[in-house]
């Protein structure tokens, strides 16, 4: 029997879902990003697991502080992150109190924001 697990994404708002699932919204919306945009989303649903995400390094797949603490982002261009974050209850965490990357299965995008 053969499985195949990959993250699942959700979006935060039916507005961001359509503008990261129809192509035509997506280039009115991001302009020249969407061709990385659409790169990322598909990293994200071909990973086993967030954990996957890391080993590509252009996406710099990495969890935020401050007041985005529990968010995660990955890059999009130099400036842009798409931020999302573990849509678990409750959130995988290891024995030290940290994410585990390898639990994250399902996600829910928030944005695409320049935070520099």
């Amino acid at each position: 029997m053969l499985f195949i697990f990959a993250v699942e994404v959700s979006y935060k708002s039916r507005k961001l879902e359509k503008q990261l699932t129809d192509p035509k919204e997506m280039a009115k919306s991001f302009g020249q990003l969407a061709v990385k945009i659409k790169m990322r989303l598909k990293n994200l649903k071909d990973a086993d697991n967030l954990a996957i995400m890391r080993t590509i390094p252009a996406a710099r797949c990495h969890e935020l502080t401050g007041n985005r603490k529990g968010e995660l982002a990955v890059d999009v261009s130099g400036n842009y992150r798409m931020i999302f974050e573990p849509l678990h209850d409750p959130t995988p965490k290891k024995d030290d109190g940290g994410l585990n990357w390898e639990d994250v299965t399902k996600i829910q995008i928030k944005e695409i924001e320049d935070y520099h």
